[in-house]
């Protein structure tokens, strides 16, 4: 691809990147408004949590597939800001002294530790709840047909045939002696099921048949496991700061990662095929996958 391609990509997904997470923060601004009762400390708990901070690639994803098929842009936004709130509720829930036991998360105190743990818990089953009731309002999707859909593929992509799943299976996996083939199991679950439900929702918003929607499966299962190497990455030998959480957690914990199964080099190398394999998915479009494109890019070339 030539640099002049590669500058211009890199420019589009900053600038929409840029857009996306403050659109983010605004619905969720808006959403989160505190109550004035007795409920005030779990909605600034969910606040807190929710607006500020992260990547948010997942509704960045949904966003930008729902350009291939020339979706509104403010239905692709609630369908990823859905996302976002699961995705949000599972830091939370994974960040409990119960999991993980972390104290920092975006670069600021994580919930159980700035609220307490009840309202951590709470927060999340909370913002899990939200989820689906966002999916299922018609203004997210005026046909109850899509809306029903989006709903199930979502618990489906949450529940433990997968995120939830995959964080079982990463339990139980902590000084295990886990292959290749287990880790690229477990992380599909963990991480890739909701990164590839972000895709094909905007497949599902299109209308597409099951069929259809292989190629665009294919490149968010790719991207998926390019994210999560870099994440190990990250963890290997990042910076704790640009990454805004500790790091080093993975070695500590015993755990088997990309990297510690395939070397430093080798795990990079393997995250750029996927991101070639992923682009080659979306070889039927033109200028429409051109964000999908320069997120594939992103997944592996990114410190945090």
């Amino acid at each position: 691809m030539p640099v002049e391609t590669v500058d211009r990509l890199g420019q589009e997904l900053d600038a929409e990147a840029r857009r996306v997470r403050a659109d983010v923060d605004s619905f969720f601004a808006k959403l989160l408004a505190p109550p004035g009762d007795t409920r005030e400390k779990l909605f600034e708990a969910m606040r807190h949590a929710a607006i500020g901070g992260g990547k948010r690639l997942r509704p960045l994803l949904t966003i930008a597939a729902s350009r291939l098929f020339a979706i509104d842009r403010n239905r692709a936004l609630r369908v990823g800001c859905a996302i976002e709130a699961i995705h949000v509720y599972s830091l939370i829930h994974d960040d409990l002294p119960c999991m993980d036991d972390a104290d920092l998360r975006r670069g600021k105190a994580t919930v159980h530790t700035a609220f307490g743990e009840a309202e951590a818990v709470l927060a999340g089953d909370s913002l899990h709840a939200l989820a689906f009731e966002i999916l299922a309002d018609p203004e997210t999707n005026s046909d109850p047909w899509v809306r029903c859909e989006l709903v199930l593929e979502l618990a489906r992509a949450a529940g433990p045939s997968g995120m939830a799943g995959g964080q079982m299976m990463d339990i139980a996996g902590e000084g295990a002696e886990l292959d290749l083939a287990a880790i690229t199991r477990l992380q599909q679950l963990k991480t890739g099921a909701l990164i590839e439900y972000a895709v094909e929702a905007a497949s599902i918003m299109a209308k597409l048949p099951p069929e259809a929607r292989r190629p665009y499966r294919g490149y968010a299962r790719n991207i998926g496991l390019a994210f999560q190497i870099a994440d190990d990455l990250i963890d290997h030998s990042g910076d704790a700061t640009a990454a805004g959480k500790p790091t080093g957690r993975d070695a500590s914990a015993g755990k088997a990662t990309f990297v510690s199964l395939l070397g430093e080099e080798r795990a990079r190398q393997q995250a750029g095929f996927l991101v070639t394999q992923a682009i080659e998915h979306l070889s039927g479009h033109a200028s429409e996958a051109d964000l999908l494109r320069a997120i594939a890019h992103f997944a592996i070339e990114r410190d945090h």
